[in-house]
């Protein structure tokens, strides 16, 4: 299968997530709880942001006072586009961890649901507040990480703001990915390395999935209404890449 195929059929399993809606309507909605708690604060952070936005700009770019005006605007436009791209990167990891974390009893009903739909028994894992917690804080420094380079690369000359975007929304939905499908490889006992490198053999197929929900998220109100499937999702996910040959599906604990 090709790269392009692998990648829509990533995208297609996020699909396949918000096919657990009529199945299983009552824990999918539960799903809905925490993450509009979480979407109303990344709002209000988000609305307050875009009123301060031209004064950040502003102070910013003092250098740029002295420049013909059409070059101020075009600076401080370019500044504030890279902001604002960097900011949706932190908004997108953010809202993950932070709704996994406080949504755990939600979601880990979404993805025994799901494993048990599926035809496994359940799996006893349990990865408890504090791993929840660990895990989320370094989906966010990684996050921070990203945004970062987004925002300098938002600086380049008239490609920048296009070039940004792509970086930053191929490897949120990376991240995402890689957060989301946790759980369920986890569970399994197989170690971050282990998952990680998992991940990258099937590179095309994880970004498929990681940017289609990394977009959906960009859609107002979609992040709310995307983390229930794209929980029921990365579980299909998972089982895909543990179904390839010589894929390992078991470790000690």
């Amino acid at each position: 299968m090709s790269a392009a195929q692998e990648f829509v059929r990533g995208a297609g399993l996020l699909v396949r997530g918000f096919g657990f809606w009529p199945r299983r309507t009552a824990v999918m909605a539960r799903g809905l709880i925490p993450a509009a708690i979480v979407g109303v604060l990344f709002l209000a952070g988000l609305i307050a942001l875009a009123a301060a936005l031209p004064g950040i700009t502003e102070n910013l770019t003092p250098f740029a006072e002295s420049w013909p005006g059409v070059w101020v605007t075009v600076i401080r436009i370019a500044v504030g586009t890279a902001l604002v791209g960097a900011a949706l990167v932190m908004v997108a990891v953010s809202f993950t961890a932070l709704t996994l974390v406080i949504g755990e009893p939600f979601y880990d009903r979404i993805w025994r649901t799901v494993e048990a739909d599926l035809g496994d028994a359940v799996i006893d894992a349990d990865p408890g507040f504090w791993r929840s917690l660990s895990s989320g804080a370094g989906l966010v420094a990684r996050g921070a990480g990203v945004a970062v380079i987004a925002a300098l690369i938002g600086f380049l000359p008239v490609v920048g703001g296009v070039a940004a975007s792509i970086f930053a929304v191929s490897f949120t939905g990376w991240l995402l990915a890689d957060e989301l499908t946790a759980r369920a490889l986890d569970a399994r006992g197989i170690p971050a390395r282990e998952r990680r490198a998992l991940l990258r053999r099937h590179r095309a197929r994880v970004l498929g999935f990681g940017v289609a929900t990394q977009l959906c998220f960009l859609v107002p109100g979609g992040a709310v209404a995307t983390m229930p499937g794209a929980v029921a999702g990365s579980t299909v996910l998972a089982r895909s890449l543990l179904e390839e040959p010589g894929a390992q599906t078991t470790h000690p604990r």
